[in-house]
C-alpha cells in the first residue's frame, strides 16, 4: 500500500516553509489504518513485546491496537500536567524552547520489552525523551516504530535512536 497518497499535506503548517505530514487523514481509511497496524505487529510479533509505549497524542491511535494485537500492556507517554498519579518526567528540546513528557512512575518494570511508538520522527526529541523515561524505570530491551520519518532532518536525538531496532513505514528525504 502507498501510505504516502494517504498521508495529507500541509504546506506553511505550522509555520511558513514547512510541511507538515498529517497521518490524521490516513486514520479515516480503514485499509490503510489495518495495514499500518498490521505491518507493525508482524514485524515485532516475535521480539516478546510486553508493553508499547505511545506518544501523545497521534501515538496513541495506534499504540493501542498495537497492543492488542502483540498480547502487551498500553502506556501513554503525555504531555506535562495531564496524567494523575505520580509521575516521572523528561525533559526535552524543542526548536525554541524546552518541553516535558510524562508516564507513570509504575507504568514499566526492569524485565518488560518495550515499543516506543510515534506517529512521526522529526527531530527525535520527543522519542528520546520516551527512551530515558524507559531507561529510568530500568528498562534494557527497547523497540521503536515510527509511521513517518523525515529523514531530511539530521540531530544528535537521531543518531542516539539508530541504536535501537527501529521501523519505519514511510521515508521523506
Amino acid at each position: 500500500m502507498n501510505l504516502k497518497k494517504e498521508i495529507r499535506e500541509i504546506p506553511d503548517y505550522p509555520k511558513v516553509g514547512i510541511s507538515f505530514k498529517d497521518v490524521t487523514s490516513l486514520f479515516k481509511n480503514k485499509e490503510a489504518l489495518q495495514f499500518v497496524t498490521n505491518s507493525i505487529v508482524d514485524n515485532f510479533k516475535e521480539k516478546g513485546i510486553t508493553k508499547v509505549v505511545g506518544l501523545e497524542a497521534r501515538g496513541f491511535v495506534f499504540g493501542g491496537a498495537i497492543a492488542n494485537k502483540l498480547d502487551a500492556g498500553f502506556i501513554p507517554i503525555r504531555k506535562k500536567g495531564k496524567l494523575p498519579g505520580a509521575v516521572i518526567s523528561e525533559s526535552y528540546e524543542l526548536e525554541y524552547g524546552m518541553d516535558s513528557v510524562e508516564m507513570h512512575s509504575d507504568a514499566l518494570e526492569k524485565d518488560d520489552v518495550i515499543l516506543i511508538h510515534d506517529d512521526l520522527l522529526a527531530t527525535g526529541g520527543t522519542a528520546v525523551a520516551a527512551l530515558n523515561l524507559a531507561k529510568k524505570c530500568g528498562v534494557k530491551t527497547i523497540y521503536f516504530s515510527f509511521i513517518c520519518d523525515l529523514e531530511f532532518i539530521d540531530t544528535p536525538n537521531k543518531t542516539i535512536l539508530k541504536e535501537y531496532e527501529t521501523q519505519v513505514l514511510v521515508k521523506y528525504q
